[in-house]
């Protein structure tokens, strides 16, 4: 069985250890622990590797993130992936700072990667992962903040709760959306 577990980002040393760039963050440590490594493919970046009899497609599109959900769909296609076997990890305004929250479906929450893909699949029915990165900034500097690095106080714990979301796909695609979902929110 597979999965398609897409970590929403920019592309570009420029973006690598921006909030913005959570979900590749969290690709990236899923990689590093499997003994794998991602190539480049068409609309992005892909590794794939296995858990017990699952097989995790990981993608991180190189469209950039107003257009992730042209990467997304033509990998669920050409891998003929049901989207009820995506996961989507993402940054999150709303969430606390590196606080985690799997949800089945849900808007887009002014998130553009998210927008993408919904008005590519045509639903906003696909699970995701929202990796929150607080809301610290003045008005009219959200672009900035988003786009910004990492400060030195939060490095620690968002280090430790990506650990925390790796854990949580390997749920999702063992245990399933449910059982994952008990598990991993508001802890």
């Amino acid at each position: 069985m597979k999965f398609l577990i897409v970590g929403l980002g920019n592309p570009g040393s420029e973006y690598t250890n921006t909030r913005h760039n959570i979900g590749f963050k969290v690709l990236d440590a899923l990689v590093d622990a499997s003994n794998t490594s991602f190539r480049a493919e068409r609309l992005g970046d892909i590794a794939q590797y296995r858990v017990k009899n699952k097989q995790l497609i990981l993608l991180k599109p190189t469209t950039f993130m107003n257009l992730s959900g042209k990467a997304v769909n033509y990998w669920l296609q050409k891998e003929k992936i049901p989207v009820d076997r995506l996961l989507v990890i993402t940054d999150d305004l709303s969430l606390p700072t590196a606080s985690l929250r799997l949800k089945g479906k849900g808007s887009d929450g002014g998130h553009n990667g998210l927008k993408s893909i919904q008005e590519t699949l045509g639903s906003s029915n696909y699970p995701r992962l929202r990796f929150g990165i607080g809301r610290n900034f003045f008005p009219g500097k959200q672009v900035e903040y988003v786009l910004g690095q990492w400060q030195k106080i939060e490095e620690d714990i968002v280090n430790e709760k990506i650990a925390t979301a790796t854990s949580c796909v390997h749920s999702f695609c063992l245990q399933g959306l449910a059982s994952t979902m008990n598990s991993y929110n508001n802890k």
